[in-house]
């Protein structure tokens, strides 16, 4: 669940950063547009002015014809007495009336020129002072005149029109991204707000509600969640309940059945002793009796202890153990050595032997019982912890009932009993955990089951795992009857 978790703050980074984008955009093309059009109407405005007035000086100089050496320079300084720059040129040579503004004529201007029609081009942008030239041939003449137009001015406020555009542009955009931050602030604060109460609730703080304000979406959202959480609230707390109540019975019919089964315990032991003095069919009676007693002992015990573990009142009496060792003499006590294969390296741990040896036992008992003689129980290193897996090549379980195999009283299949309690992988499960360790399961039909007992080598600490949820075919399980389950038994 962590790893799914978006990172704080990355929608409403991408909120701003979209509403940055589209105002960012738009007014760069608004800007942009509108400064092409002004642009690109003040130059046409400039070319018809100095067009117009080309026109009018054209007529001005066909009174100074025919265009004598004396006459042209006469032109020449009388447009310059006039505040105008011109060019003349003949057929042979080029004069200005000032050679501060004297441009190099294009060819495509002169043709233009000496086809009697009026033409302009203007200087490249890298020239200074950046001139608009406009001529036409001289009526009348064969010589050509050319009125020069300084518009470095007209330039020099464009490009200030342009500055001002693209400061305007960013002032925009910063406060576009301003705005956009608060309002996907303000509009994402109830997401944040939702998301903390989903994981406040996710940690186990049912209480939690959310504000419910307006009659906005986010409001009626507010809302399911509030009443989702009051009903989840109102089903754990029931839960609870019903799981005390449960505990409670465990422990009350422990307690109650505890005097008179070791009655009937000191009973049957007497019975056990002169069975052989009895008849054929009280012979038989007496030995399912004495069988059921040994079972009702056994569920007894094993209430008291499932007890003591819910209560919190089974202690630790820690010393350094080698499973190994542990394993081979449980193996031998028990009569398995020729159905059990004990293997792996020396490991010692400190734990409770007494504890450590009630699982193992749960776990090779279970195995021979459904494994046959292909049973392997091996001690190995993973890292900081010790592993002990219990193997067999029995018929092994089914996926959908790995989940609930740990489970007090679950049956694979419910029209089946077994000599087990039903206990036994819930006690061998609470034994590992407060051993500091896990119990986990694998298993395929007709391939076998591997339980793994996992253990640090550093000892347990001094507060047990908390429960973990079993899912999938790999499920925490532990019980000395557990595996009567694979053949559809009460363990």
């Amino acid at each position: 669940m962590a790893a799914d978790r978006v990172p704080p703050g990355r929608l409403r980074r991408r909120l701003t950063v979209a509403f940055v984008l589209v105002a960012g955009v738009s007014a760069g093309v608004l800007a942009g547009g509108s400064y092409l059009l002004l642009r690109q109407a003040r130059l046409d405005a400039s070319v018809q002015q100095a067009a117009a007035d080309a026109r009018y000086q054209l007529v001005l100089a066909g009174q100074f014809r025919p265009l004598t050496e004396q006459r042209r320079a006469e032109l020449l300084r009388t447009f310059e007495g006039s505040g105008r720059h011109v060019l003349l040129a003949g057929e042979e040579d080029v004069r200005a009336s000032n050679p501060a503004f004297s441009p190099t004529l294009g060819p495509a201007l002169r043709a233009t020129a000496a086809a009697g029609q009026l033409g302009y081009e203007r200087s490249t942008p890298a020239t200074r002072p950046r001139l608009l030239v406009v001529g036409g041939r001289i009526p009348g003449s064969t010589s050509e005149l050319y009125v020069v137009t300084d518009e470095e001015e007209l330039l020099a406020d464009l490009d200030q029109l342009r500055t001002a555009l693209l400061a305007g542009w960013a002032l925009v955009v910063l406060t576009a991204a301003a705005i956009g931050h608060h309002l996907a602030r303000h509009t994402l604060e109830p997401v944040g707000r939702a998301s903390r109460a989903a994981r406040a609730v996710a940690e186990g703080l049912l209480a939690t509600r959310l504000p419910v304000r307006g009659r906005d979406e986010f409001s009626a959202w507010a809302a399911s969640f509030n009443s989702m959480a009051e009903a989840l609230e109102a089903k754990i707390e029931a839960l609870s309940r019903a799981q005390a109540r449960e505990r409670r019975f465990t422990a009350d019919v422990a307690h109650e059945l505890r005097t008179p089964v070791t009655a009937l315990v000191a009973a049957a032991s007497l019975l056990r002793d002169h069975t052989d003095q009895l008849p054929g069919d009280a012979r038989r009676a007496a030995e399912l009796l004495l069988a059921d007693v040994v079972r009702l002992r056994r569920l007894v015990e094993d209430l008291m202890e499932i007890s003591r573990l819910d209560a919190g009142q089974e202690a630790l009496a820690l010393r350094p153990v080698d499973p190994l060792a542990l394993l081979h003499s449980l193996v031998a006590a028990r009569g398995w050595p020729d159905r059990v294969t004990v293997a792996g390296d020396p490991a010692s741990l400190p734990t409770d032997p007494r504890r450590l040896e009630r699982v193992l036992a749960n776990l090779v008992g279970n195995a021979v019982e459904h494994g046959g003689r292909d049973v392997r129980a091996t001690v190995g290193r993973n890292g900081p912890d010790v592993v002990v897996d219990v193997t067999d090549c029995g018929p092994g379980i089914p996926a959908s009932h790995l989940p609930r195999l740990f489970d007090r009283f679950y049956k694979v299949d419910p029209a089946r009993s077994g000599p087990g309690s039903g206990l036994g992988l819930a006690i061998a499960q609470e034994n590992a955990r407060l051993l500091g360790g896990r119990l986990t399961v694998r298993s395929e039909p007709g391939f076998g089951t591997r339980f793994r007992l996992t253990l640090p080598a550093a000892g347990p600490t001094t507060k047990a795992a908390p429960d973990e949820p079993a899912g999938g075919p790999t499920a925490e399980a532990a019980s000395d009857d557990g595996a009567a389950a694979r053949r559809g038994a009460s363990p």
